[in-house]
C-alpha cells in the first residue's frame, strides 16, 4: 500500500495530538477513559519539552532521508541544499525532524544520521503497542549549516532486528527544514565542523588537522552506553568484591567522558544517565520516554585554550575515552565532531597553553555484605586550562574550569529482587574569557526503585531528571512513573499498569515555559501548558 506524502502524516500527527489536547483540557470523558490495564494499543510517544521556536520567515523543506529498518544495512543517499531560502549556509535557522512509526514486537534501538561524514542527529526508538505507534522527534540543527550549504553524503542506521518473535520495521522519514534570514542578521553557527569518526565508532588516534585562524574550538561527542549489556546500565555497576549480575572494573559505576589531544587530556565531562524505552520496565516508558531518550544530546568540550597549540599547520592526535569501563569491555559509542570559528580578519592564529591543572579521577567504593548488599560510590574530578590567542581584535585569555561528582548508593538482595539505586551527577563548568564569565551547571539524577514479588510480578519506580542553568536560563526536566507487570508470560498475560508524568520547565530573559504530561495504562489523561 501506497503511504501518504510525508507531509500529510505530519499534518495529520499533528492535527491528532492538537485535537487530543483539546478534548483533554474540556476534560471529555472519552479522552481520559482509562482501562484497568494495558491493552493493545495507548497513545502515541509525546514529550513535554517546548517545541523548537522558528523565525516568521520563508521556510525550504528538504526530505533527507526516507527508509524502512528491519536489519542493519545502512541507509545512504545524496543530500543537496535547497534553493530559495537565501544563500546556502546562511539561513536564520535549520530544523531536523524524524517522522516514524512501528508496529508490532520490538526492542527499542539506537539510531544515528550523518550528513557529510557529520553526525548530526543520534536517536533511540521507543517499543510499539501490537496496535503500532507514531513518533517524532525535532532537533536544532542550526550549527551544522556550513556543512549542509553543500550537496553531502547521507548515511542514516538503525540497527534492527526482525523476525517471528520481533515483527516490528522502523519506518522512517527525516526532513530538514530551511529558514531564510531575518532582519536579525544570520546565526554564529561555527565556520567550519569537522568529523572524526563514523557512525557508531569511538573516537580514538583521530587525526585532526584545523584552520590555521582557529579563535574558538569546541568538541562535541554523542556518548552512550548502549547495545543491552552491562554499559548500557553502567551507573549500576559494581566492583569485582560486590557481587552482583554487572560487574565492572575497580571504579565500579564510575563513567567519565574525556577527550584527549596528543596524549593529554583537553576535557572532561558526565555522562547521562540515559535509560532507552526497554529499561527497568518497558511500561514506564510507553508514552513519555525518559529525558534525552529521542534526541540524545551530545557532550561538549571547549577546546580553546588549546587552539595556539592546534593552529600550526600539522595533525594532532584527538582520543576519545570513557573511563571506568574495565578493559576490553565494549559497549559504549562516542562518535565525535569538531567545530571551528575562524578569524576572519587574521589568516594564521598563533597562541599558547599557559597553565593546565589536571589530576586523576578520585574515585571511592564502599561495600557491604549481607542480607541487602550496599555499595557506595564516590568520585570527582577536576581540569582548569588556560591559553591566549593572538586575534586580529587584540589578545584573548580563556580559561575552561570543569568539575564534575558522582555520588550513587546502590542496594540490592542477593536474589537481586530488590534492587534499589540512587544516582547524583554534576558537571560544573566555567569558561572565563578576557574577564568575561560564562557558567554552565548541569545536574543529572536517577531514582529506581524494582522489587519482584512471590507472584513474579516485577513492579519499579523511576525517577529522572535534567537539570541546568545555562547562564540567565534555568531547565528543569523532570519524569516520575510506576509501573507494574508478570514477567515470564505472553505479553496478553502481563496484566501490565502504570502512571507516568513528566514536567519540564524552562525560565530565562523573555521566555518562561511550563509543561506537564501524566498518563495511566498508556492513556494520557493530563496535557498542561503553563
Amino acid at each position: 500500500m501506497r503511504r501518504p506524502h510525508p507531509s500529510l502524516r505530519r499534518a495529520a500527527t499533528a492535527l491528532a495530538a492538537a485535537l487530543a489536547s483539546l478534548a483533554l483540557a474540556a476534560g471529555t470523558a472519552s479522552a481520559t477513559t482509562v482501562p484497568v490495564e494495558f491493552g493493545t494499543d495507548y497513545h502515541d510517544p509525546v514529550t513535554a519539552a517546548p517545541p523548537i521556536s522558528t523565525p516568521h520567515t520563508k521556510a525550504c523543506e528538504v526530505t533527507v532521508a526516507e527508509a524502512r529498518f528491519k536489519d542493519f544495512t545502512p541507509y545512504t543517499g545524496t543530500y543537496t541544499p535547497p534553493t530559495g531560502c537565501g544563500t546556502p549556509g546562511q539561513w536564520s535557522k535549520v530544523v531536523l525532524r524524524m517522522d516514524g512509526n512501528v508496529k508490532g514486537r520490538q526492542y527499542d534501538r539506537l539510531g544515528y544520521l550523518d550528513i557529510g561524514g557529520v553526525q548530526v542527529f543520534r536517536t533511540s526508538t521507543p517499543e510499539p503497542s501490537q496496535d503500532g505507534i507514531n513518533w517524532s522527534v525535532q532537533k536544532d540543527v542550526t550549527e551544522y549549516e556550513k556543512t549542509l550549504s553543500s550537496a553531502q553524503s547521507v548515511d542514516m542506521l538503525i540497527g534492527n532486528v526482525v523476525n517471528d518473535t520481533y515483527t516490528g520495521i522502523l519506518d522512517v522519514e527525516v526532513t530538514l527544514t530551511f529558514y531564510a534570514p531575518g532582519p536579525g542578521g544570520g546565526t554564529d553557527a561555527p565556520d567550519q565542523v569537522i568529523p572524526l569518526s563514523d557512525g557508531d565508532s569511538v573516537t580514538t588516534g583521530a587525526s585532526l588537522t584545523v584552520p590555521r585562524n582557529s579563535e574558538r574550538i569546541l568538541a562535541e561527542v554523542y556518548a552512550t552506553g548502549s547495545g543491552g549489556g552491562c554499559e548500557e546500565f553502567w551507573y549500576s555497576a559494581t566492583t569485582p568484591k560486590a557481587s552482583y549480575s554487572c560487574q565492572g572494573g575497580d571504579d565500579g559505576p564510575y563513567r567519565e567522558v574525556q577527550v584527549s589531544v596528543d596524549g593529554k587530556v583537553a576535557g572532561i565531562a558526565s555522562p547521562y544517565p540515559n535509560v532507552w524505552t526497554g529499561g527497568w520496565s518497558p511500561y514506564l516508558w510507553s508514552v513519555i520516554p525518559s529525558p534525552t531518550a529521542f534526541d540524545v544530546r551530545p557532550l561538549t568540550f571547549d577546546l580553546t585554550p588549546f587552539a595556539g597549540l592546534l593552529n600550526d599547520g600539522k595533525a594532532h592526535t584527538v582520543d576519545v575515552e570513557v573511563v571506568g569501563v574495565p578493559a576490553g569491555q565494549t559497549g559504549w559509542s562516542a562518535p565525535t565532531n569538531v567545530l571551528v570559528w575562524q578569524d576572519a580578519h587574521k589568516s594564521v592564529v598563533t597562541g599558547a597553553v599557559t597553565s593546565y591543572e589536571k589530576t586523576s579521577p578520585a574515585v571511592g567504593n564502599t561495600f557491604t555484605d549481607g542480607s541487602m548488599r550496599h555499595l557506595v560510590t564516590d568520585g570527582k574530578d577536576r581540569l582548569k586550562v588556560t591559553g591566549y590567542l593572538n586575534t586580529s581584535h587584540g589578545r584573548v585569555t580563556t580559561t575552561v574550569e570543569r568539575t564534575l561528582t558522582t555520588a550513587i548508593d546502590h542496594q540490592w538482595t542477593p536474589d537481586e529482587n530488590t534492587d534499589n539505586q540512587t544516582g547524583t551527577w554534576t558537571d560544573h563548568q566555567l569558561v572565563t574569557t578576557n574577564g568575561h564569565l560564562n557558567r554552565t551547571d548541569r545536574t543529572y539524577t536517577l531514582d529506581g526503585r524494582a522489587t519482584i514479588d512471590s507472584a513474579n510480578r516485577l513492579r519499579v519506580v523511576m525517577s529522572l531528571a535534567d537539570r541546568a542553568h545555562l547562564g540567565a536560563t534555568r531547565v528543569d526536566d523532570s519524569y516520575h512513573g510506576d509501573a507494574t507487570f508478570t514477567l515470564g508470560v505472553a505479553r496478553e498475560d502481563r496484566h501490565a499498569v502504570a502512571t507516568t508524568s513528566e514536567r519540564y520547565r524552562l525560565s530565562g530573559p523573555g521566555r518562561h515555559y511550563d509543561h506537564t504530561l501524566a498518563t495511566e495504562q498508556g492513556v494520557l489523561t493530563k496535557d498542561v501548558l503553563r
